[in-house]
């Protein structure tokens, strides 16, 4: 089993952690990542977009002019696709983009991110994360220490005080452990995760 050091607020290690060979020693599968990423911006689609084709624009319904003898090309109608005011051919219509994977594959997905955070020593696990207050100077003073710039910080549970000291640093996002989400672990370079959640992550993908 691989071995992490476990450090504190101030950036100073003070243990270390075995982490679960099935979790963050799993076989990173390239494929599930980004069909798990593609999901995740796909469900967040609205898909309203909308335009009229020739056949629902309005007017249209009398021949421009007669077929034959007038010099210019032959026209049907004004609402054809190549006229101003015309219909949009092929035109995109309200869809819903939403697909599914099934539990493994997702499993499978996080454990893939995982494993490659721990990999590139970008998986840093403190002991505890609390707040005294709601201030971002302590947060962004908290991760100076532990010289992170880039990071997504994984929560056992809802810490108020946390969570709001880290809302106004750009850099940062936070969630928790039973709501981790593959394509926020790509999008921030360091994973900051407390003891706890690590020991949540572990009970729940185990």
């Amino acid at each position: 089993m691989a071995n992490v050091s476990v450090l504190n607020m101030e950036g100073k290690e003070v243990g270390t952690l075995e982490l679960n060979d099935s979790i963050f020693a799993a076989p990173v599968n390239e494929h599930l990542v980004h069909m798990a990423v593609v999901l995740q911006l796909a469900n967040k689609r609205q898909g309203t977009q909308s335009a009229k084709t020739r056949s629902e624009v309005s007017g249209g319904g009398r021949k421009p002019w007669r077929q034959k003898g007038t010099g210019h090309a032959r026209q049907g109608s004004t609402r054809s696709p190549q006229w101003t005011g015309g219909g949009v051919v092929f035109a995109p219509k309200p869809r819903d983009y939403s697909f599914k994977m099934n539990k493994k594959e997702k499993a499978a997905a996080i454990k893939s991110v995982l494993t490659a955070k721990v990999n590139d020593n970008k998986f840093i696990v403190l002991d505890e994360l609390k707040m005294d207050d709601f201030k971002t100077k302590k947060m962004v003073e908290v991760l100076n220490n532990l010289k992170v710039n880039k990071a997504l910080v994984v929560l056992a549970e809802k810490d108020e005080k946390v969570l709001y000291s880290a809302k106004n640093i750009p850099t940062v996002a936070t969630t928790l452990s039973n709501s981790l989400s593959v394509y926020e672990m790509l999008k921030y370079d360091s994973l900051v995760i407390t003891k706890d959640a690590v020991a949540k992550i572990e009970e729940v993908y185990a």
